[in-house]
């Protein structure tokens, strides 16, 4: 259950920051099998693991994108906690999966400093809305601890933004130059400022809208890394904001791994129809059991109890 004043803090302010909500033992499975997606600190920095040039040079090298190498990473994405959170926030129990990315980054590979921005050019078609039932949430989830030097993402409130134009989306940092209208190279002194860190422990999640302006800071520990996931979530209706479509990836070996292991409830929020769907035949069933043998069907069947709970 989601306190009442997580929700209004996030409606407020445009994002709420978790510390610690997923546990050390909610975590464990996905920080176990992340060496199958990204190389350790030492790994990086001792330049002993063959993958370590990837992420030289480019912020957004170190991102994975759902289904993962590891099953057990791909669970986290739609962890039943996690579920519940994006329920909560959005006020709709059958969200939708919109975005699922794992993000490594380590000290010294390049430039992690961003400038305030929002998400909304790649997330949506149109624009954020506030109104209920039309709200997107992204996530970021620590998968290990990330202190304020290991770069953590910081936000601004909607106090400081509500009366800012959908153009610009970039607020520059002083003495950078813009590059098109979606640039603002005032510097806006005033809006770094507000901002707040996001810093927190492992299984810490910040949860805010499309709409909030937020950036990435730079790693300067020493030998430092950090991991983390980058989740976005929608209601069901809200076709403009579907970000990724996941029947592209459908035969991938991860994808059928991922759903072999999954609950009703996860498969729901990327699109499968939930138990007692009229889509759920016997026709359907039997061609579902021949593409994913090792999913447990019953809780689709008509005749199963679960399928009417």
């Amino acid at each position: 259950m989601v306190p009442v004043d997580v929700v209004r803090s996030w409606q407020a302010d445009g994002y709420v920051i978790l510390p610690g909500f997923l546990s050390t033992d909610e975590l464990r499975p996905a920080v176990e099998e992340l060496g199958l997606l990204f190389p350790s600190a030492e790994g990086f920095h001792d330049a002993t693991d063959p993958r370590a040039e990837r992420f030289l040079g480019d912020e957004f090298a170190g991102i994975d994108t759902f289904p993962f190498a590891s099953t057990a990473v791909s669970l986290l994405a739609v962890h039943p906690r996690i579920l519940g959170l994006a329920e909560a926030l959005l006020n709709d129990n059958d969200v939708r999966i919109s975005s699922a990315e794992a993000w490594a980054k380590y000290t010294g590979a390049c430039d992690y400093d961003q400038d305030l921005h929002r998400d909304y050019l790649n997330h949506t078609l149109l624009v954020p809305s506030t109104a209920p039932g039309f709200r997107q949430v992204e996530m970021f989830v620590f998968l290990s601890d990330v202190p304020e030097e290991l770069g953590p993402p910081h936000l601004l409130s909607r106090r400081h933004t509500s009366q800012i134009p959908a153009v610009p989306n970039w607020f520059l940092q002083p003495g950078r130059r813009g590059e098109g209208r979606f640039d603002d190279a005032s510097g806006s002194p005033h809006l770094y400022a507000a901002e707040v860190s996001g810093a927190g422990p492992a299984g810490t999640v910040i949860a805010f809208e499309t709409g909030t302006f937020h950036r990435g800071t730079q790693l300067t520990a020493p030998r430092g890394a950090r991991y983390s996931m980058h989740l976005g979530f929608r209601p069901p209706g809200l076709q403009w904001g579907l970000r990724t479509g996941w029947a592209a990836q459908g035969f991938e070996r991860r994808w059928v791994d991922f759903v072999h292991h999954a609950t009703p409830r996860q498969l729901q929020a990327f699109g499968f129809p939930p138990p007692g769907h009229p889509y759920w035949t016997e026709e359907t069933l039997a061609g579902t059991k021949l593409r994913y043998p090792q999913l447990d069907l019953a809780p689709w069947h008509p005749t199963d109890p679960a399928a009417t709970r």
